[in-house]
């Protein structure tokens, strides 16, 4: 497998060194003046982004945002927090530069730093005890912020760039609701995907029905969210979720290989998925409404369903105290 520097070489041209630039809180502001090209965005300084590594790449054109948690792999406060930090920050810069520049960032590519694991999900330690608590305004402060979250992947920032989710690992719960507001999903083979809320009695309430209802229909999309299945990366292929199979280990590539194809026709793919996001408007008052009828039906869930969540919330951090803490750390 060639290098990252090689595979941009190859891909974008260019000279092979000193492709990518990791971006810190303190160096975003500079990153839009300078690489950018635009005003200085100083919304993202005031953040230190403690669960996510982005890392601008401009030969190609490329910001990754890696998510990298400090706990189990889920939408924690401090994951949604720095993922709207640098939504704000890519906003900020695209709504001051001019119709004529070419954007220096096109794409946008989400993406994992835990092997094996995507995202697991909602925060479900923290679902449990506002649960118990009845604390719904609590509940609601969370799903409205995912809500909103959501629609800004939908909306790709209110900005021309296209996102890409690049999945090798574990999709589950709230991790596959975010691939589903991506504008394309590249999946490696061993990836598995699921929407398992229906196994403790509630629904995933962040943009599943809405994303797989315009995809499939609603019919479909209602038998995958309470059928709590398993389903692989093929799978999902077959469907027409994901876009792209990689083959172990290649996401990366598959990327690269991926937007150098959009780029050969990029205006027509981004007015296709402009023409998608028209017929099939999703708004974030739609997202707001079924968060809502989520935070419902959680405080409806009994003592059964709390415990079989309390369950799952041990298993996943079961599974995270095996993943190899030093790996973990250089995430």
């Amino acid at each position: 497998m060639p290098t990252e520097n090689e595979a941009t070489a190859r891909h974008f041209g260019g000279a092979t060194t000193d492709r990518v630039t990791p971006v810190t809180a303190l160096q975003i502001g500079q990153l839009a003046r300078d690489q950018f090209a635009f005003e200085a965005c100083s919304t993202l300084t005031e953040w230190s982004l403690n669960e996510l590594d982005v890392v601008f790449e401009p030969p190609a054109g490329i910001i990754w945002q890696y998510m990298r948690p400090r706990a189990r792999p889920s939408f924690t406060h401090g994951l949604l927090r720095d993922l709207n930090a640098v939504a704000d920050g890519i906003e900020g810069a695209f709504s001051r530069s001019t119709s004529d520049e070419e954007p220096p960032a096109r794409f946008v590519v989400s993406a994992s730093r835990v092997p094996g694991i995507f995202n697991l999900g909602g925060d479900l330690s923290l679902f449990l005890r506002l649960i118990e608590t009845r604390d719904r305004d609590g509940l609601r402060r969370y799903a409205h912020s995912c809500a909103r979250g959501q629609y800004r992947l939908h909306s790709s920032y209110d900005s021309p760039v296209t996102l890409v989710a690049l999945v090798q690992g574990d999709a589950l719960g709230g991790g596959f609701e975010a691939i589903l507001a991506h504008d394309i999903v590249v999946a490696e083979r061993q990836s598995q995907f699921g929407l398992p809320e229906v196994l403790f009695n509630l629904f995933p309430g962040m943009g599943a029905y809405s994303f797989l209802s315009r995809r499939l229909g609603a019919v479909q999309a209602e038998k995958m969210i309470l059928s709590g299945k398993v389903y692989s990366a093929e799978d999902l292929h077959e469907m027409g979720i994901v876009d792209h199979l990689a083959e172990t280990g290649q996401g990366e590539e598959a990327t690269y290989d991926l937007i150098a194809e959009f780029n050969r026709s990029r205006h027509a793919r981004q007015a296709v998925l402009r023409t998608r996001k028209i017929v099939n408007k999703v708004t974030v008052e739609e997202l707001i409404d079924v968060a809502d009828v989520w935070v419902d039906t959680a405080l409806q869930l009994g003592s059964n369903d709390l415990r079989r969540m309390a369950h799952l919330a041990r298993a996943q951090d079961r599974r995270w105290s095996r993943i190899e803490p030093s790996t973990r750390l250089s995430a």
